[in-house]
């Protein structure tokens, strides 16, 4: 069997997981920085809220992502 034949695949999917990986750190990331902390160097409960909100929108988002791609 050619090799190429073997170890396509498993590049893909070794790429693909590692994206994925990549770009839910990333959002998990950005949802994190919030401005507004207080003097202690922690966020204010606004903050917090609204990094909160973010972080379940993400959730949902991801979750509609993976329904979506079940259905196709």
């Amino acid at each position: 069997m050619n090799l190429n034949g073997l170890f396509g695949p498993i590049g893909r999917m070794l790429t693909r997981r590692l994206m994925s990986w990549g770009m839910n750190k990333g959002i998990d990331l950005a949802t994190r920085r919030t401005g507004g902390t207080t003097a202690d160097g922690k966020p204010s409960p606004a903050a917090a809220k609204q990094a909160k909100a973010a972080r379940q929108a993400v959730k949902r988002a991801r979750q509609a992502a993976r329904i979506t791609r079940k259905l196709r």
